[in-house]
């Protein structure tokens, strides 16, 4: 059994959650469970001893501001790297490996990073906990702590992803990050989830306004990198990046660049909803817009909802769509629907933090043919039905 205690300190706290590290588990187990063995989608999860980076030093070094951050799809090249370094006015710039990671519809912004050199950029509170760096160098999460406590198992772990394969990596502490980055853990665990190496830069600029050297940022990053200010707001002015990791249909949907909307909503790159986006006809609802990937599963489920004379547990007039791209309500995560991965059926009996009234028979064939259901979440949302692996059709 996981031994769960909680430290808090000071009056803003940064919790930290004291329980057994996956470094004191055995090597030969993952870091999923201890005695528990899962097979992922994606490659075989690392052995615990494997997800364990050095421990980083006392904080010696000033705290820093985070006031750029530099995002691509792809790597960041070396000399663009070197280049942005040599700007008069960045005082320093820190490497990460960043993405997206579905987890209860929510697109959270996950990080990888090198505890010792990320910990400078964030608020204070977090910066100055050691162990909280000591347990995310040992193979766990330091995560926003309302999130945290939302999404955590009754264990203290994550499930990155949506399906019974998906990853979960312990939460080691409640520690705020820096804007527009919910939650971290070490460059191990970036390989383990897929991850793009090194494609994004926290750039700090001391006393120098970030604006002031914003357009110098963006002409050594180029037009496929998104350079954002970081405030307590998204940028909304500039390009940003969505990338899904983790699993089959995080590397079967793809990845795009984005502008931000009024209203919440947002316009992806028109190249990827060219090559990704359909509209076809699906039993029971007709015509439906998704992504490509997921309207065969989907095709599939409501034809066997229909053989098994179900077609009634659905009313296609309480349909509200799939391919939306949007944030989730008052947030600036994306929505799953971003992807064109997600739909939600029978709107007005099944709302948020209920039981739903959808037929679980329903539910069941859903679950068969590859998708997660709201329902089973956290936070309820029975009405909401998403792609979380791919399944063969035969």
């Amino acid at each position: 059994m996981i031994r769960r205690h909680l430290l808090r300190v000071g009056a803003a706290s940064v919790a930290l959650l004291l329980t057994a590290c996956t470094a004191d588990l055995d090597p030969g187990e993952t870091a999923i469970d201890a005695g528990e063995s899962v097979s992922l989608e994606i490659d075989e999860l690392p052995r615990v001893d494997e997800l364990v980076v050095d421990p980083p030093g006392p904080l010696t070094e000033a705290l820093l501001p985070a006031d750029v951050l530099v995002y691509s799809l792809e790597s960041l090249d070396e000399e663009m790297v070197a280049a942005i370094r040599d700007i008069d006015g960045v005082v320093a710039a820190e490497q990460l490996w960043l993405a997206q990671v579905v987890v209860e519809e929510i697109a959270l912004t996950i990080a990888a990073v090198d505890p010792d050199g990320y910990r400078r950029f964030t608020p204070v509170n977090s910066a100055q906990l050691q162990e909280a760096w000591v347990r995310v160098a040992g193979g766990e999460m330091a995560i926003d702590p309302e999130l945290g406590r939302r999404l955590e198992d009754t264990d203290g772990f994550v499930t990155l992803g949506n399906t019974d394969t998906s990853p979960r990596v312990h939460i080691g502490a409640y520690a705020p990050q820096i804007n527009q980055i919910d939650a971290v853990v070490n460059l191990k665990w970036g390989e383990a989830l897929g991850m793009v190496p090194e494609n994004a830069l926290l750039v700090s600029t001391g006393m120098t306004s970030p604006q002031s050297i914003r357009r110098q940022l963006q002409r050594i990053a180029g037009d496929a990198a998104s350079v954002q200010i970081l405030g307590p707001d998204l940028d909304t002015t500039v390009q940003q990046t969505a990338i899904l990791t983790g699993g089959s249909v995080g590397q079967a949907v793809g990845t795009f660049s984005y502008q931000v909307l009024d209203g919440g909503r947002i316009a992806p790159d028109p190249a990827w909803v060219a090559a990704n986006i359909r509209t076809e006809e699906v039993p029971i609802l007709g015509r439906v817009t998704c992504h490509k990937v997921m309207l065969p599963q989907m095709r599939a489920a409501f034809t066997e909802i229909q053989a098994r004379g179900l077609a009634d547990k659905i009313h296609p007039q309480q349909y509200a769509g799939c391919y939306y791209p949007r944030f989730i309500a008052n947030s600036t995560r994306l929505s799953m629907h971003s992807w064109g991965i997600a739909f939600d059926i029978n709107v007005p009996g099944n709302q948020r933090g209920t039981v739903g009234e959808i037929d679980r028979t329903v539910v069941a064939i859903f679950k068969k043919w590859g998708f997660a259901w709201g329902g089973d979440w956290s936070w309820t949302d029975p009405m909401h039905f998403e792609l979380a692996h791919l399944v063969e059709i035969r």
